[in-house]
């Protein structure tokens, strides 16, 4: 008679163990995670999207994922890409210094909207601070070296077709947006735009008004529905389901080379755990990589749960929420979507 070894005994004897209620629910994370992401989004004086895969298996869960959501600065993840793609090409180098106009200064995040015309930084330090700092100036600076049909062309391919639409620097938004208060807002100097930008979101539009030098009635809107044009458009907006693929080939090293894709891992803060938004309500000893973006009434935060080795056991994750305040109730909703994420998708591991 042929011994059955040990191990195999002790497989059979768990496997003899295990309910078929068990069993159903290792499958049926989905199903979970969907309860609680219809209650939060109800809950929600917003909209919600969200979409999580796990790669080890290819289950995945999606909730408005197929809208097309504004990505705010999740877009600097894709300029990233699209940079590292002509580094690898050669058609590009990292120690390449970019000097600094003033047509790229924007308002935002990071400091290099305040540095000196003429000033010139390599392109590995500008992916670092458009990345680490979220700094806008630095994404514009890229953008423009990189050049906006590269950057559409590697964002189609990296989303996939009909999952992203146009792309543009930071400071085309401002300009589109405004043009919706008053045709002549695109006449603004670049410095204007930032001026502009120092005035709280409900006086932007007054703002506007009184850089251009306009009589009190000539604008032909208020900020919240030249916000809501702009986003109708669809310019720097995806669905979730092409972030997702693209981070998934990110991870899975089919973007870039894996020189080029660890650096962009680096750079989206891999190993470094804050407390915001999703991060917060994640697991601690999980790493991450991750980006978040913000604009007005709009947020998303994107990233991939063990993104090493290749994406073996990672788990793709991207939130976005529309319609609500970008800042608090975004934050509160996304970490609570993180719970319930880090409950299902992520509790079986």
């Amino acid at each position: 008679m042929r011994r059955v070894a040990p191990s195999v005994r002790l497989l059979c004897l768990l496997l003899a163990t295990l309910t078929p209620l068990d069993a159903a629910r290792a499958d049926d994370w989905p199903a979970r995670l969907r309860s609680e992401i219809e209650r939060l989004d109800q809950g929600s004086p917003g909209r919600l999207g969200v979409y999580v895969k796990r790669l080890r298996d290819g289950s995945h869960f999606d909730h408005g994922a197929d809208r097309s959501w504004y990505l705010g600065s999740t877009a600097k993840v894709p300029i990233a890409v699209a940079v590292l793609q002509q580094v690898d090409a050669g058609r590009l180098q990292l120690d390449t210094a970019v000097a600094l106009r003033e047509t790229d200064k924007v308002d935002g995040s990071g400091p290099l909207v305040w540095s000196k015309v003429g000033q010139s930084y390599p392109i590995d330090t500008l992916l670092a601070r458009m990345l680490g700092d979220s700094d806008n100036t630095a994404a514009n600076m890229l953008v423009r070296v990189v050049g906006v049909d590269t950057l559409n062309r590697s964002a189609a391919e990296a989303f996939g077709a009909r999952q992203i639409g146009p792309l543009t620097d930071f400071t085309a938004v401002r300009r589109a947006v405004y043009a919706r208060l008053h045709p002549e807002a695109g006449q603004l100097s670049h410095r204007q735009l930032v001026e502009v930008a120092a005035a709280p979101m409900p006086q932007r539009a007054e703002a506007v008004r009184r850089a251009l030098e306009l009589p009190p009635d000539a604008l032909r809107t208020d900020i919240d529905a030249a916000y809501a044009g702009y986003y109708a458009e669809g310019h720097n907006s995806a669905t979730l389901v092409g972030y997702g693929a693209m981070l998934e080939r990110l991870v899975r090293g089919e973007l870039l080379s894996r020189t080029s894709t660890e650096r962009l891992v680096q750079a989206m803060k891999f190993g470094t755990r804050g407390n915001y938004r999703l991060e917060a309500g994640l697991p601690k000893n999980l790493r991450l990589i991750h980006k978040t973006g913000t604009q007005h009434q709009r947020a998303c935060h994107m990233g991939v749960v063990q993104p090493q080795d290749g994406g073996h056991d990672a788990t793709v994750v991207a939130v976005c929420a529309a319609e609500l305040d970008e800042q608090r109730a975004a934050g509160r909703l996304f970490e609570a979507v993180g719970r319930a994420i880090a409950g299902t998708a992520l509790a079986e591991r």
